[in-house]
């Protein structure tokens, strides 16, 4: 079902406000997008079975391309009992100058009972000036299962920029069992000392963080950690790789996003055959 969501601002409002909700559910050996439901420039044209009817990859649009003072994005997300979806973005996204306003994006997925969520969205790039905030709560049923990534860039590094004025806050929570297993806050000014600090950035411009979680983790964490520590990023970056309670977690803090990006790539094709029970089949949105 594809429908767009009743209005809750005015239409003639200089800043976006726009909501995206998918329902995917299970139907025999397919896994089908049964809520498509939208308001303002959010989008996911269509369901897609790159790799057969058991996987459903949905492609999130936003067709403004950047995020502006005062826009706020709401994307959620419902997988019913034994679903598998994949979603996925085709560009950077973008945090732009601030007039003044704050922007927000704030992102709730909930897993059912024996599905699987994998969120691989392409790196976000904030702007200096930028005043915003990133929110992400995944909700996980006891043996569901997660694999999602996110990469920060701070500034336009190819231009030259710094991330010099401006503000950005993030907070990332995931709970499996209505208890949490993942729990991030974190805020920072341009220019802030945490970003040159050795206890912060070090000088980074670009953060990422993938995060893996699934009922057989704790069995399979050794030999995991032990061949995703083979693989390094291409630019020789601090990196790391940690396997905490019912989580495994990758970190990135370096200057190339795309660095980042096919560093992850690679430990996702080492943990989505643990994870997910499938081989990794890149999407093709991101050789575009």
């Amino acid at each position: 079902m594809t429908s767009r969501l009743p209005v809750s601002s005015p239409e003639n409002s200089p800043s976006w406000h726009a909501e995206l909700h998918l329902g995917f559910a299970r139907a025999g050996d397919r896994t089908v997008l049964r809520e498509n439901r939208h308001r303002g420039p959010l989008r996911v044209q269509k369901a897609l079975y790159p790799e057969g009817e058991a996987v459903c990859q949905a492609i999130v649009l936003h067709p403004p391309s950047g995020i502006a003072g005062g826009d706020h994005l709401a994307i959620s997300s419902e997988l019913g009992v034994g679903a598998h979806a994949q979603l996925t973005t085709p560009g950077a996204g973008k945090w732009y100058r601030s007039g003044g306003g704050e922007a927000s994006q704030c992102i709730a997925f909930n897993v059912g009972e024996g599905a699987t969520l994998e969120w691989l969205p392409q790196e976000t790039i904030v702007f200096d000036g930028a005043r915003a905030r990133m929110e992400t709560r995944v909700n996980l049923a006891a043996d569901s299962r997660y694999i999602g990534w996110d990469i920060l860039c701070l500034g336009r590094v190819a231009a030259g920029e710094r991330f010099e004025k401006g503000r950005f806050e993030l907070f990332f929570r995931v709970d499996r069992g209505g208890r949490p297993i993942w729990l991030e806050r974190g805020g920072f000014d341009g220019n802030d000392p945490m970003l040159s600090s050795p206890a912060g950035w070090a000088g980074a411009t670009v953060c990422g963080t993938l995060l893996c979680t699934f009922s057989e983790l704790p069995q399979q964490a050794g030999a995991l950690l032990d061949a995703c520590r083979k693989i390094i990023p291409v630019d020789g970056a601090n990196h790391g790789l940690s396997a905490l309670p019912g989580m495994l977690v990758a970190r990135y803090l370096g200057d190339s996003s795309e660095a980042a990006r096919l560093w992850f790539a690679e430990l996702w094709a080492i943990l989505r055959p643990a994870c997910c029970g499938r081989p990794a089949v890149t999407p093709r949105i991101w050789n575009t």
